[in-house]
């Protein structure tokens, strides 16, 4: 039999961990966010000197020694960076989804051995 106690106790706790779940997913969106920021100054300043370096150039051999340095330093800060964020990612689905673990394994029925 249902007792109204019960009934109470279970939505509430359906409620903290949906609240909580939701800070987290927030606070991660934020890191996320944050970190696209981050990389997106970056690569911007980092062009910005690009073509103020290149500016400066006068010969071809200097033009390409320019041109590959940026293109290697670009493509190991859009590793790093992409690398970064990707963890972001696998940290808030692990976090958003932690709160709900403990809720599922609670109605779960033990497994028979």
């Amino acid at each position: 039999m249902f007792k109204v106690e019960d009934f109470q106790n279970y939505g509430k706790e359906q409620f903290e961990t949906v609240v909580n779940s939701a800070t987290t997913v927030q606070n991660g969106l934020h890191a996320i966010a944050t970190a696209y920021g981050d990389y997106t100054k970056k690569s911007f300043e980092d062009t910005k000197s690009f073509v103020e370096k290149l500016q400066g150039v006068k010969s071809l051999d200097k033009v390409l020694e320019v041109q590959t340095e940026f293109a290697k330093s670009a493509y190991e800060t859009f590793i790093a960076d992409s690398q970064k964020i990707a963890g972001l990612y696998s940290d808030l689905a692990k976090q958003a989804f932690k709160p709900l673990e403990g809720l599922a394994a609670k109605f779960t029925p033990p497994a028979a051995h």
